[in-house]
């Protein structure tokens, strides 16, 4: 019983400085308790997701967009959210994933923590508020991507860098803090590990998160898995929990012991030469797209396995899903309500 009390009140401090934005030990071990299989059942009922990429990529063709110091690179003529969120539901989709800052960061809320943020961009729109608006209008979740290092900031202590990005852990707390207590219930966090941990890492901000939002699943595509309770999946599949083969190509560790849940997500775009993958290509791949009986039987994966599955779709430069995404994507809701049937295999 002294134990458990002890045990009790260590992480009651933790999560007090935690919340605080205090740093905590690296070398701490426990992680919080475990979110319950009401809470694990909830996730999995959502089933399929949009996840939204729309950043400085869109509109350089590429899929990394180092370099930027001119926010007039992000010059969107306008931004629908409820075009995205409505598409969603006829989709039959539970939730969006949303690009809240890629590795240029580039903000895509009214963060307090620096200027490069889509609110001093032309645009000049709090695009994570709005978002979040639309969803609860509609009764969909939301869920955040957040690249956790950044190409511009400064080298660790001891030089060390992951694909050319620095640490920042002060800025990392501080961004999490304003996304954890200024948008709502978030569902799960996307963390982005390309370019490191940014100085915190994946055990702290595992408890960082939690200590804000106890029932927010978090999971990194690549990196330490250890305390993570959802398995990414970049470019995975549907499986099982267990078969961590299914989270693709880039998870290089794990599988952790703590994992409660597994996603996969690839883009909707097919292989092509050229512009990006995850944001939006380039006008002249305006109609291509992977068909709709491809996405509903990944769907029926997930359904299967007790996936989530998130489709990447990116907004064009009028800030909406092309024409093509969004007629693909009503064809998916309707299997998914059985207002249509697939050929048998």
């Amino acid at each position: 019983m002294m134990r458990a009390l002890l045990f009790a009140s260590l992480y009651l401090t933790s999560v007090a400085l935690f919340a605080a934005g205090e740093p905590a030990s690296q070398t701490a071990s426990n992680f919080p308790p475990p979110v319950s299989e009401q809470r694990v059942t909830e996730l999995k009922q959502l089933r399929f997701g949009m996840f939204v990429c729309w950043s400085f990529s869109t509109f350089s063709g590429k899929e990394w967009t180092p370099g930027i110091t001119n926010l007039d690179l992000f010059h969107p003529t306008g931004c629908d959210v409820e075009q995205w969120v409505k598409t969603a539901k006829a989709a039959g989709m539970g939730y969006i994933l949303f690009l809240t800052k890629h590795h240029d960061g580039f903000c895509l809320w009214d963060t307090k923590t620096t200027e490069r943020k889509v609110t001093r961009s032309v645009l000049g729109r709090d695009v994570l508020r709005e978002l979040r608006q639309a969803c609860d209008r509609e009764g969909i979740k939301l869920a955040l991507y957040f690249s956790e290092g950044e190409w511009a900031w400064a080298d660790p202590p001891g030089g060390q860098r992951r694909n050319g990005g620095g640490n920042n852990r002060e800025m990392k707390q501080a961004q999490l803090k304003e996304l954890l207590t200024g948008y709502g219930p978030i569902e799960y966090i996307w963390f982005d590990y390309a370019v490191g941990d940014g100085g915190l890492s994946h055990g702290d901000t595992i408890r960082f998160v939690k200590a804000l939002q106890p029932n927010c699943f978090v999971g990194f595509n690549n990196g330490d898995q250890e305390g993570a309770d959802i398995r990414l999946g970049e470019m995975g599949r549907p499986g099982p929990l267990e078969d961590h083969a299914a989270a693709g190509p880039h998870m290089d560790k794990g599988p952790a012991r703590t994992y409660r849940l597994a996603e996969f997500t690839y883009p909707i775009l097919p292989p092509h030469e050229g512009g990006a993958m995850w944001f939006y290509s380039l006008p002249r791949h305006d109609q291509l797209c992977l068909p709709a009986e491809k996405i509903y039987e990944d769907y029926l994966g997930a359904v299967k396995f007790g996936n989530l599955f998130s489709l990447d779709v990116g907004p064009n430069y009028e800030g909406r899903l092309r024409e093509i995404d969004v007629e693909t994507l009503k064809k998916v809701g309707r299997y998914i309500r059985g207002e249509l049937k697939t050929a048998p295999h």
